[in-house]
């Protein structure tokens, strides 16, 4: 058995929960979390006011599969996940 971990954008879960679904995965875990990468933060509008979101809010999976799918887990998060930046 192992353990992969992956960070996500919110909007891509519900596709990826669907794929890992139809390759076989029967139960994840899913986290709501933050944090700081190539983005940087961007610049918000809230009420008028300039903020901004150091942070930006991200998905966090955890998904104990057996060693067989190891590879076909990881491979159907990144095809699904990807953003294409």
């Amino acid at each position: 058995m192992k353990k992969v971990e992956a960070i996500i954008k919110p909007f891509k879960l519900d596709g990826v929960k669907e794929a890992l679904s139809s390759i076989g995965v029967q139960g994840l875990t899913v986290s709501e979390v933050k944090g700081l990468g190539r983005q940087k933060g961007r610049m918000e509008l809230y009420r008028g006011a300039e903020d901004v979101v150091d942070f930006p809010p991200k998905v966090k999976l955890q998904i104990v599969v057996s060693d067989e799918l190891v590879s076909q887990v990881v491979e159907t998060i990144e095809r699904v996940a990807r953003t294409g930046r």
